[in-house]
């Protein structure tokens, strides 16, 4: 029942207010609430919160899914060249959407889809996430991934 809401007043504590105004914003539910004790009033924001997307590890251990750790590695791949935040921002929504409303991922999962994006933006950001997330021991392992992609163009 809109209106009817238990929520405590910010200035004294009371609780029970009301909704005075509700709108959208940002993909929030904004909402401007009159407290009924003092009769002041303050703003509310309500989103909806996804269940946490774990990360199955090489190890077979778990973590949380964190997207600020994933941003960094992606970035790190593709420090001085030319690619843009917002396509790294891009890549890591592509991970969450793909996986929004699930529970797991594994950590190759999360590598394959940055690789096929960041091998259609740049390349060379391409081999440098592919060393890393692939385990490169040795320069055949480089020699292999740019081959393919030589051949790639050459089709």
């Amino acid at each position: 029942m809109k209106g009817d809401v238990r929520m405590k007043c910010p200035f004294c504590g009371f609780e029970d207010t009301k909704v005075v105004d509700s709108r959208s914003v940002d993909g929030k539910k904004r909402r401007r609430r009159e407290c009924t004790n003092c009769g002041k009033r303050f703003t509310t924001y309500e989103s909806v919160e996804m269940p946490a997307l774990l990360v199955m590890k090489k190890d077979n251990s778990t973590e949380l899914f964190d997207k600020d750790k994933l941003i960094k590695s992606i970035s790190t791949a593709v420090k001085k060249r030319p690619v843009s935040a917002d396509d790294i921002n891009n890549i890591v929504e592509c991970v969450e959407s793909r996986y929004a409303g699930g529970n797991q991922i594994t950590s190759a999962e999360i590598g394959e889809i940055v690789l096929v994006r960041l091998k259609e933006i740049d390349q060379v950001s391409y081999v440098r996430f592919a060393s890393v997330n692939k385990d490169f021991n040795d320069v055949e392992s480089f020699i292999k991934v740019i081959s393919e992609l030589k051949s790639n163009d050459n089709e």
